[in-house]
């Protein structure tokens, strides 16, 4: 099989306009950064070789338009980052955010590393191998408490409210982008998502008017602090060991 080139991440040009306003004057990083996907990206597995030619409408102007449900200066914490969608193109879309990439995968977090080198993002962007509910417990490796925390089809929405309302500070949001059955989604996990501390899931349009398709985002507020499962049941073993003793 033949692997898209760096030809392959050309912005099409009619996409240049949306490119233009989402990107602004750090264009020219969204551009090298697609170039990274199709290439390298491609090679090592973490794009898939036909979606080269929808680099920009599918990937990267779909993740880029989430940037204006997001609030001045937030520090954002992506999981499930994979190839850095979307939180390393909220990066290149908006310097102001403080971007940490979480990947479980080492496959994928080497890409990302040489990625953020690769593009000069190193005092915005940091990447931490793990998964979600083991980057919260604290210390060195510890996500800081995000602002807003981004998923892009990762896991229906009561596993990502589990694993991403915990990496939110108290108000903070999780801001996690679905397809055409979001709504369902909503109705289906709204009673799981109270329990573990969100509020109503809203859900928003991203992009309207300036791509084709809107990215559909669901967003819940972390309206209370609630240990998770795996803190709860870590907490019961160590208090019957205590009183075994």
């Amino acid at each position: 099989m033949t692997h898209p080139s760096a030809a392959d991440a050309a912005l099409p040009t009619a996409l240049t306009d949306a490119a233009v306003t989402l990107f602004g004057d750090r264009l020219d990083l969204a551009v090298r950064y697609a170039e990274l996907l199709v290439t390298d990206g491609v090679v090592r597995g973490l794009i898939g070789p036909r979606e080269a030619p929808r680099i920009w409408d599918r990937h990267l102007l779909n993740c880029a338009v989430v940037a204006e449900r997001i609030p001045v200066d937030s520090i954002v914490v992506d999981v499930g980052s994979g190839a850095g969608l979307p939180g390393l193109v909220l990066a290149i879309a908006r310097p102001d955010l403080a971007v940490t990439l979480v990947e479980p995968l080492a496959r994928r977090t080497a890409f990302l590393d040489e990625a953020v080198t690769r593009l000069g993002l190193d005092r915005q962007v940091r990447v931490l191998r793990g998964r979600a509910e083991e980057v919260t417990a604290g210390g060195e490796d510890a996500a800081p408490a995000g602002d807003v925390v981004t998923a892009r089809a990762v896991a229906p929405l009561d596993r990502l409210a589990g694993w991403c309302l915990p990496l939110a500070r108290p108000g903070g949001r999780l801001m996690a982008m679905k397809g055409s059955s979001a709504a369902e989604e909503i109705a289906e996990h709204a009673t799981v998502v109270a329990r573990l501390g969100g509020g109503e899931p809203e859900l928003h349009r991203c992009g309207v008017g300036l791509i084709d398709q809107p990215t559909t985002v669901v967003e819940i507020a972390r309206e209370r602090v609630v240990a998770s499962p795996g803190k709860r049941a870590r907490s019961s073993r160590r208090g019957g060991r205590n009183r075994s003793r």
